[in-house]
């Protein structure tokens, strides 16, 4: 083998894989990347990758500096690099030392794509490292800025962009991807990104934000991961007579174009990566949204994070909040702001978990969960003019027109906001809610911070310091009476890397609600007493490949249980076979 890489100047190198790795039985891999998120048939020990200029300009192999004397000599590196040779630990130190003395969040977020462009490794090391700081930089609320200005930052093209003009040549487009063996897709088509509304082609920002996270947190391999954007056109005429916009200039295609593109679109995903690959949707308008999860739920491995992300996230935070409110599921009633995908998602996850918990049919427990949109309270009345996914809400009760009204008519103990327009808690909704409530549950979950529906120190000060809250996007500590309150986050950040991980690592070929169920648990059970003397109903971000991994065996164990797991035989410790498989950014030897 060895004789490979000399053959001619700038062809290839080789890159030792560790000899430890053997497949199918799991066992663990020094750099993290087990056969479970590589397969394949063959691990080899040995694979060619380029050398001298061209392996600099790699991102997936370079290293920058940090490599080797003997490296340059064997890789005809001599020269292309200054003499320093440095450690993966400087080179970080170095990189969030530069980070830090950026005062905009859009450099920030900018070097890191830059970094990610350059070296792909030191760029997962940071965010690993780094990840309560830099999370909010790589992904909400800095994202969607970055998504609103992606024409201008526009660099190098990250992802696959899949438009009208490719109608009948997907399968095509797909096979120019550079990866063969991928294992999670996630797919917008730009027309509802975070509450920032349609930004068409400019989406990109979100897959590209979210697979990243699914390596980092989840753990899987980033040349598994396969971000793309459909594009429509958009309605966005800011856009439409934008000169920097990069994406069709039409106004978007509905009804059957539409549905025939996504329809050729999942039947060549399917076509060319097989059955077990994930496919995420993401920041789809509601009305499109309900339709491509209950039509390709059946036949495809698919999940809509607003929908059932958001809905695991939110009740593992419900759940945790029990042991601070007191009682069981059962026991409350919930009030929620906003009736779309996010909304109809969570109240139909919590209606399920309690039907679980109690054995009463779904029908009934939903008869616990109230929901208010733009027009007031969803009641029976209203059923005849209520779009499908909100007519189990309507419930037997007089009209009520606004939030107010609604919350001195139901006295609800748990308050959720998922309708995308900031400040809608006003001081009088909270201050209602907590004159009936020892210690209300807020939770204010749009994104980003501007569209939160109340902020930290809103609804602590309101409630007088008895609120117990979370939010969608980060809020500081608040101090209130000489009390430090800590704000928990519901960031969908902690469900879908961990979900993910667990059908990849289970070969899931279906996702079920039970799976969703299973995640919550695992969440819900890594708040720690400390957490909760805080106030928090979520753990600390900085344990969350633990988390993710916990997520994974539970998911995974519910695959194997309802017979859609095709990875076979079943690992006897899940938790640690989850951990086996994390891709780790740590650099690899080059011989």
């Amino acid at each position: 083998m060895e004789s490979t890489m000399k053959e001619m100047r700038g062809g290839a190198s080789v890159l030792d894989m560790d000899p430890k790795s053997t497949v199918g039985g799991g066992v663990e891999d020094v750099y993290g990347e087990d056969c479970a998120t590589e397969d394949q048939l063959v691990t080899p020990w040995t694979y060619s990758v380029a050398s001298g200029y061209s392996l600099l300009r790699d991102p997936h192999h370079n290293k920058g500096l940090a490599f080797t004397e003997a490296e340059r000599d064997s890789h005809y590196l001599r020269g292309l690099l200054p003499p320093a040779v440095v450690t993966q630990q400087l080179q970080e130190k170095k990189l969030m030392s530069s980070i830090r003395k950026y005062q905009v969040p859009l450099q920030k977020y900018m070097a890191m794509m830059e970094l990610q462009e350059r070296n792909e490794r030191l760029f997962y090391k940071l965010l690993i490292d780094n990840v309560e700081e830099l999370l909010p930089v790589v992904y909400t609320p800095t994202v969607g800025e970055a998504c609103q200005k992606y024409g201008s930052i526009f660099r190098r093209p990250q992802g696959l962009y899949i438009s009208l003009k490719e109608k009948g040549k997907i399968l095509d487009v797909l096979k120019n991807w550079p990866e063969r063996s991928i294992q999670v897709i996630v797919v917008t088509d730009g027309e509802r990104i975070l509450g920032l509304g349609d930004l068409g082609c400019q989406g990109m920002g979100i897959p590209v934000g979210k697979l990243s996270l699914y390596t980092a947190l989840g753990g899987v391999r980033p040349s598994a991961c396969l971000p793309v954007t459909i594009d429509v056109g958009t309605n966005n005429e800011e856009l439409l007579k934008n000169e920097f916009y990069i994406g069709l200039r039409q106004r978007r295609a509905t009804g059957q174009e539409y549905a025939d593109l996504l329809h050729e679109f999942m039947t060549a995903v399917k076509q060319n990566y097989g059955e077990k690959v994930l496919i995420q949707f993401e920041d789809f308008a509601n009305h499109n949204a309900f339709t491509l999860l209950a039509k390709y739920g059946t036949t495809h491995l698919v999940f809509n994070d607003d929908i059932q992300g958001t809905a695991s996230v939110v009740l593992a935070g419900v759940v945790a909040a029990l042991k601070l409110i007191g009682g069981s599921l059962a026991d409350h009633t919930f009030l929620f702001l906003g009736a779309g995908e996010a909304g109809t998602g969570i109240a139909e996850l919590i209606a399920l978990e309690m039907s679980k918990q109690t054995k009463a049919p779904v029908e009934e427990t939903r008869k616990k969960i109230w929901l208010v949109d733009s027009k007031g309270l969803i009641v029976s009345s209203r059923k005849e003019s209520l779009q499908h996914f909100k007519k189990p809400w309507a419930h037997e009760h007089e009209p009520v027109k606004d939030l107010l009204g609604a919350v001195k008519a139901i006295k609800p103990t748990v308050l959720i906001g998922s309708s995308g327009v900031g400040r809608t808690f006003t001081k009088e909704i909270i201050e209602t809610l907590s004159s009936f409530n020892e210690k209300p549950l807020i939770m204010a979950l749009s994104n980003p911070t501007s569209q939160s529906e109340c902020t930290a120190e809103e609804a602590y000060t309101w409630s007088r310091g008895r609120a117990i809250f979370a939010s969608g996007s980060p809020f500081d500590p608040f101090e209130y009476n000489g009390k430090v309150f800590v704000p928990g986050q519901a960031n969908n950040a902690y469900i879908f890397p961990g979900f993910g991980l667990g059908l990849v690592i289970s070969g899931a070929i279906r996702v079920h609600d039970d799976m969703l169920l299973a995640a919550s648990e695992a969440l819900a059970k890594q708040v720690s007493e400390e957490n909760y003397d805080k106030g928090l109903i979520y753990p600390p971000f900085s344990n969350i490949r633990k988390i993710s991994a916990n997520i994974a065996a539970n998911v995974a164990a519910k695959a194997y249980e309802l017979g859609v797991a095709t990875r076979l035989p079943r690992p006897a410790n899940l938790v640690k076979y989850a951990e086996s498989c994390m891709y780790s950014p740590l650099y690899r030897t080059y011989r």
